[in-house]
């Protein structure tokens, strides 16, 4: 299984184009969160319908610069795995959108307890120990994939914890524009892809249900 990893998109249609052979030669695409920039259900149906020419296979969870619209939005169209499960071509995806409170005001936080309360229910959803992939937009704490500008890590526990408990393949997240890049807790791998919208994303290849090859690209 081939998955393009597409994080902080920002509403940015004009990237999505760049990279359409490699959306359509994809068999499934992960987003982690900010779809849109501040946006609605408007916003992120012109970015999903965008997707949707290239590649129909899309699971998605919401960012903190999405309002809830955005969620109601994937949720109705079969796409979201925020505090939920899902199992794709024998893989299962785990995901939790939002963000912890952040220094500005943002439509879509939670607090620690909360990552850690849904992130639980959604493993209890995942039929049995498959294999499987952590889709967050809050990086886990104290890796490559949280550290703000001025080098503090700001990741959550929680998703730090979950990962460590329940070990999956890979945690694939966002947040951090600053933080493009790669960390193993124990044997799991922390995929941050880097912004979209600047042209960043991620190309996994599962093989046999183990992570066989990750590159994090550039358009």
């Amino acid at each position: 299984m081939i998955i393009t990893v597409l994080s902080d998109i920002h509403g940015n249609l004009e990237k999505l184009e760049k990279i359409s052979d490699v959306l359509s030669q994809s068999d499934l695409v992960l987003m982690c969160g900010d779809i849109t920039h501040f946006g609605r259900e408007k916003e992120v149906q012109s970015i999903i319908r965008t997707i949707l020419q290239f590649q129909s296979n899309i699971l998605a969870v919401t960012g903190n610069c999405d309002y809830p619209e955005v969620e109601h939005f994937l949720a109705k169209e079969g796409i979201s795995i925020h505090k939920r499960s899902a199992i794709f071509e024998g893989i299962g995806f785990v995901g939790f959108g939002g963000s912890l409170p952040c220094p500005g005001k943002t439509p879509n936080e939670f607090s620690e307890d909360e990552f850690g309360e849904s992130l639980t229910v959604a493993y209890q959803s995942l039929y049995g120990s498959i294999p499987h992939l952590l889709v967050v937009h809050h990086p886990p704490f104290k890796t490559a994939a949280d550290r703000a500008g001025n080098g503090t890590h700001v990741g959550s526990l929680s998703v730090r914890n979950v990962i460590e408990t329940y070990q999956p393949l890979a945690c694939f997240c966002g947040h951090i524009h600053e933080s493009k890049g790669q960390s193993v807790i124990n044997q799991s791998y922390v995929i941050n892809p880097g912004p979209f919208k600047e042209g960043n994303y991620a190309l996994v290849k599962i093989d046999e249900g183990k992570l066989n090859t990750f590159k994090l690209l550039s358009v």
